[in-house]
């Protein structure tokens, strides 16, 4: 299982590229900054997940004086060759992303999280911990998905009736509706609650199981005997309905839900502390690798496969001393690796790509 084969066009800086990482162990690409190794990743990445680690804008995806990006790549299953097809098409007012695996529209989000599950590090991953809860959350229904692809389709509801919901309580222009209107409403409400209980049950498990995960690669990492707690909380308390309801004219006149797990934060104390303040840099860095540690090892546990592991810029963040232990951390299989500097002694990449010598 793995990546066998990519190839990009009109994507960031490439006008076209290809490469052929190891399926089984480590690829390098190591060149100066500004050459389009983290691209590379960010490529890999979309065509797992249909959204970049960089940006929310899809148009920034499409090289200059373009107005489509083609991603391309090679996947086995066992013995199964997959073809994976990605087009990003900008229009006048939106860009448009086209997946298609095997020359076929995937049946949901979920075949992609079945197909390539990934871990990504990056300089910028320690937002994850320091930042606001959005990250978290990101992060949280991600490893939802990539632990059971069945769940995506929670995720992916929850999302789609938040925007609906919105978007009616928006058309209101801050007048309190009545007959037909109201009712309509108590509809989306109904429609919301069912699927933000749905979605905190799966965020709810999902951190009890990676709690234990976070706290053994935390004390591997750092050689420190700290105490990491993952606590979910929850922006209301009581009946999920009943709290909407109080919240009726506050939503009417803001135009949008102001309850619900897209509110919702995970709180990570080290020693009893909130992290996200009263951590240090080298204390949050370590902690968002050890997160992304405990979520590739969930996936592992729970699916018997091991995700794509992209490192991007990583060890040039990181004290020779947590490098090396990082290192050893490092869980076997497909890894592909970005850096402008030398690599930790201990690492033995299978691949080295040095993309100053690319074509175009």
């Amino acid at each position: 299982m793995g990546l066998h084969e990519l190839t990009v066009r009109n994507f960031r800086i490439f006008e076209e590229y290809s490469f052929h990482p190891d399926p089984d162990a480590v690829t390098v690409f190591v060149s100066p900054n500004g050459t389009g190794k983290t691209s590379v990743l960010e490529a890999v990445y979309c065509l797992g997940t249909l959204g970049s680690f960089r940006t929310n804008s899809s148009s920034h995806l499409i090289h200059s004086g373009s107005v489509q990006a083609e991603v391309h790549g090679v996947v086995f299953q066992q013995e199964r060759r997959l073809q994976v097809d990605l087009t990003l098409t900008k229009n006048e007012h939106r860009t448009t992303k086209q997946m298609l695996v095997n020359g076929k529209k995937p049946a949901s989000r979920a075949l992609l999280a079945e197909l390539m599950p990934i871990t990504i590090f990056t300089p910028e991953g320690v937002e994850i911990i320091r930042e606001s809860g959005s990250h978290r959350r990101h992060f949280l229904d991600l490893l939802i998905g990539d632990v059971a692809p069945e769940n995506e389709e929670t995720v992916a509801t929850f999302i789609r009736v938040l925007k609906q919901r919105n978007a009616f309580l928006k058309s209101l222009e801050k007048q309190l509706p009545t007959g037909s209107i109201e009712a309509e409403l108590t509809v989306w409400t109904l429609q919301f609650v069912q699927s933000a209980e749905k979605l905190n049950q799966l965020r709810i498990e999902i951190i009890k199981q990676l709690t234990p995960l976070v706290q053994q690669k935390y004390s591997q990492i750092s050689q420190q005997d700290d105490r990491v707690e993952l606590k979910f909380q929850i922006s209301w308390s009581g009946n999920l309905n009943d709290e909407l309801a109080k919240e009726f004219r506050h939503e009417v006149l803001r135009g949008s839900t102001v309850l619900g797990p897209h509110l919702d934060d995970l709180l990570i104390e080290l020693n009893g502390r909130d992290s996200r303040h009263q951590a240090s840099q080298g204390e949050q860095r370590t902690l968002a690798l050890a997160l992304r540690l405990a979520g590739h090892e969930l996936i592992k546990k729970t699916r018997g496969v091991d995700p794509l592991l992209l490192l991007d810029d990583v060890f040039s963040e990181l004290d020779p001393y947590r490098s090396d232990q990082l290192l050893e951390l490092l869980p076997k299989g497909q890894t592909l690796v970005t850096t402008a500097s030398p690599l930790p002694s201990g690492m033995e990449p299978a691949v080295v790509i040095d993309l100053t010598q690319r074509n175009s």
